[in-house]
C-alpha cells in the first residue's frame, strides 16, 4: 500500500514526543515510520509550488500530524509584513493542514533586508504595542491563532522594562495567540542574563502554552565570558532536561519537539531524545492521576 492511499491523520498535535523532520531523514522516516506523536518542519523549506521537499512532506502528514514552525516572518520588524511570505505560508497550511503554526519573538528584516538570525525586541510598551498590532494581523491573514516562541538571546537592551515572560504573557493577552514555549532558549537566556530560568517557567501563562521546544547549544567565549548560543545542534544537556521536567510538573503534557537543525545525528538517535522526553510526560503524568 502507498502512502498516497492512506488517509491522513488527524491534524491535532497530540500530547506526544515529537521531532523535527529535516531533508537527510526524510525516506527514512518514510520508510520506517519511527513511534513518534508528530513531526514539525520550517515552513520556509516548502513555499515551493512543487519539488522534493513537498513531496516527501506530503508523504510524511499521510504518516503523522505536522506543525509549521516559521523562521522569516520577522513579526517585530517595523517593516511592512511581507504579503508574499504570508501568501506562501497560507498556501502551505491548506495543502498540509498542519495542526500547528508558529513563529518567534523577533525581528530580522529592516528596509526589505533581510538578517539570517533571529534578533531580539526592546521589552518596552512600545514594542509590546507593536509586536501585538503585527500578531493580529498575521492571524487574521491567515485566519487562525499562531503559537509565538520565546527567544534566545546573548544581548539585552538597556532601555528594558519589562520582564520577557511578563512580555509574553502580555502578547497572549492582547492578541489571543499561543505560546510555544523553548526550554532551551530558557536556559540560554538564563545563564546570559544571569536571571532565574524556574521562576520564567512559573511566572508564564500556562493554559497558554501549547508546543514545547527542546534542544542543544554551545558555548562561545566572548571577553572572557562564556556565552551560550542556540545553535541545534548538540545534545539536549542535564540541566535543559531538568528544566523540562519543572515544566511538565507544572504545565501538564505538552507535544515536545526535539529540535535539532545542523550537524545531524542518526534518525535513531533523535527518537531516542523523543523517548526520554516521553517518559518525563508519562511519569508526570502518573504522579498527578
Amino acid at each position: 500500500m502507498t502512502t498516497e492511499s492512506i488517509e491522513r491523520p488527524p491534524a491535532q498535535i497530540p500530547a506526544q514526543a515529537g521531532i523535527g523532520l529535516r531533508a537527510e531523514h526524510y525516506k527514512e522516516v518514510i520508510g520506517s515510520q519511527p513511534p513518534i506523536g508528530w513531526l514539525e518542519v520550517h515552513s520556509e523549506n516548502y513555499f515551493g509550488q512543487g519539488g522534493k521537499p513537498l513531496h516527501y512532506l506530503e508523504q510524511a502528514r499521510q504518516l503523522y500530524p505536522i506543525s509549521l514552525h516559521g523562521v522569516g516572518l520577522s513579526i517585530g520588524s517595523t517593516d511592512p509584513l511581507n504579503k508574499a511570505h504570508l501568501d506562501h505560508l497560507n498556501r502551505l497550511i491548506h495543502r498540509i493542514e498542519p495542526g500547528l503554526v508558529s513563529e518567534h519573538l523577533s525581528w530580522s528584516s529592516v528596509d526589505g533586508k533581510y538578517f539570517n538570525d533571529l534578533l531580539p525586541l526592546p521589552y518596552t510598551e512600545e514594542a509590546l504595542k507593536h509586536f501585538s498590532t503585527r500578531v493580529h494581523q498575521v492571524q487574521d491573514i491567515l485566519q487562525q491563532q499562531i503559537l509565538i516562541e520565546n527567544p534566545s538571546s546573548y544581548l539585552s537592551y538597556s532601555h528594558s522594562t519589562i520582564a520577557e515572560w511578563d512580555f509574553m504573557n502580555a502578547i497572549v493577552e492582547n492578541t489571543a495567540c499561543g505560546i510555544l514555549l523553548d526550554v532551551n532558549n530558557v536556559y540560554v537566556s538564563a545563564v546570559n542574563h544571569g536571571f532565574d530560568a524556574r521562576h520564567y517557567l512559573r511566572a508564564i501563562t500556562a493554559d497558554a502554552v501549547q508546543e514545547i521546544h527542546l534542544a542543544g547549544f554551545t558555548i562561545d567565549i566572548i571577553g572572557g565570558q562564556d556565552i551560550l548560543i542556540d545553535t541545534h545542534n548538540k545534545p539536549i544537556c542535564d540541566e535543559v532536561w531538568a528544566l523540562y521536567q519543572v515544566a511538565i510538573e507544572r504545565l501538564g503534557a505538552i507535544p515536545s519537539l526535539i529540535e535539532w537543525d545542523s550537524d545531524l545525528p542518526p534518525l535513531d538517535f533523535l527518537v531516542e531524545e523523543a523517548s526520554r522526553a516521553q517518559t518525563i510526560m508519562d511519569e508526570c503524568h502518573a504522579l498527578v492521576a
